[in-house]
């Protein structure tokens, strides 16, 4: 199996990520290289300059013929990768299952994200290893499975390097991987769970331009923060905080959206605070 990254030329001058970014799309150097079959329920690992991943599986199917397993991202100290909206600069992992044997669908999960301001922008992810949830869909449930997936994410420090990537599972080839299989069990349960009444969100009367919401949530209002996914045409800018009668509030900037609101489905949004995470779907501003 071939590997592929793109790699960014270092300059003199510090590079802003938004920047590398820009350059990176635009001329690109792809060095290729030469990868291992899938013999497990893990991938081998792709090592990158900002550290490196792999896929891993818990091995068997459900009954509804899901698999679940989680792209394991190694990251160097000082690196950092990003949620489903990296917010001001920055790449959102991809999945490509389309070379794939009996695998229809493959749908990334996130953990609670952290907000970060580096000083080169406003971003959402994580500055620490991490483990992304994936549920794979099998065409037919009753037949083995080959995941052939093509990998695209960011992994930045002062500039930011796109990693792109081919990884290969066999998940029945150990289906009883013990160490795998809590590995994957362990990422699920990092999940935000579904909100609840004194736990998520009220979307209040907003403009075109902006998102309103209120927050319900346990514990410390210092520690609340509020994440909404730019997908369908949306760009959000980073939420202000405020308060009103009590309750807090984020209102969020609206920098771009489609020229027709969407009437099917909404936004994802993930709500934190020092007792957990929760997450749901708003609907489109």
């Amino acid at each position: 199996m071939g590997h592929e990254i793109i790699a960014l030329p270092r300059t003199d001058d510090q590079i802003t990520a938004m920047q590398s970014l820009k350059i990176l799309l635009a001329s690109a150097a792809v060095v290729l290289g030469t990868g291992l079959p899938a013999l497990a329920s893990s991938s081998v690992w792709y090592n990158s300059e900002g550290g490196k991943v792999r896929l891993v599986t818990s091995g068997k199917p459900d009954e509804a013929g899901r698999i679940q397993g989680v792209l394991d991202i190694a990251l160097k100290p000082g690196w950092k990768t990003y949620w489903r909206d990296p917010g001001d600069a920055g790449v959102p992992p991809q999945i490509d299952i389309s070379a794939s044997t009996n695998i229809s669908d493959a749908r990334f999960s996130f953990p609670p994200p952290q907000r970060h301001d580096d000083g080169y922008g406003k971003w959402a992810g994580y500055d620490h290893p991490v483990s992304l949830p994936i549920t794979f869909t099998l065409s037919a449930p009753d037949q083995s499975a080959v995941i052939d997936a093509n990998i695209f994410l960011g992994i930045c420090e002062t500039i930011c390097i796109p990693v792109q990537t081919r990884l290969s599972v066999d998940p029945g080839a150990d289906p009883d991987n013990a160490k795998d299989a809590a590995q994957v069990k362990a990422a699920f349960a990092t999940l935000p769970a579904a909100p609840r009444p004194d736990f998520g969100i009220n979307v209040l009367p907003g403009d075109h331009e902006t998102l309103i919401v209120e927050a319900s949530f346990p514990g410390d209002p210092e520690a609340a923060d509020f994440f909404v996914a730019g997908e369908r045409d949306y760009m959000f800018g980073a939420p202000v905080r405020s308060e009103k009668d009590g309750k807090l509030l984020f209102t969020v900037p609206i920098l771009d959206r489609p020229s027709t609101t969407p009437t099917d489905g909404g936004l994802y949004y993930t709500l934190t605070s020092a007792e957990g995470a929760v997450e749901g779907v708003l609907p489109f501003p």
